[in-house]
C-alpha cells in the first residue's frame, strides 16, 4: 500500500492530501530513509513521523484497504513518543 494512503487509513493523519504534504517535507522516515508518498509500505515496516517538535514512532502490523475510525488503530504499534489524539 502506498504511503500516504496507510497514513490516511491508519488515521496517522487525517487527511491524505496532508500526509502527502508532510512526506514530500521530509518528515517521515520508512525505515530509517527519508519517504516519497508512492512508498509501498507493508507489515513490519518502521515509520517515523515528525509531529511539530515531536517524533512519533510506529511499526505497522496490519494492511487493510478500509477500516473503521474505532479499528484504525489495530493496524499500527505506537513505539515512541505520545499517544496520536
Amino acid at each position: 500500500m502506498r504511503l500516504d494512503k496507510f497514513l490516511k487509513v491508519s488515521r496517522l493523519i487525517k487527511r491524505r492530501t496532508v500526509a502527502k504534504e508532510i512526506v514530500d517535507a521530509g518528515r517521515v522516515k520508512v525505515n530509517g530513509r527519508i519517504a516519497k508518498p508512492g512508498n509501498e509500505v507493508g507489515v513490519g515496516d518502521r515509520l517515523e513521523i515528525g509531529f511539530g517538535q515531536r517524533l512519533v514512532s510506529a511499526e505497522i502490523v496490519e494492511i487493510r484497504e478500509t477500516v473503521r475510525a474505532e479499528e484504525a488503530a489495530s493496524l499500527y504499534r505506537i513505539l515512541e513518543g505520545a499517544p496520536i489524539e
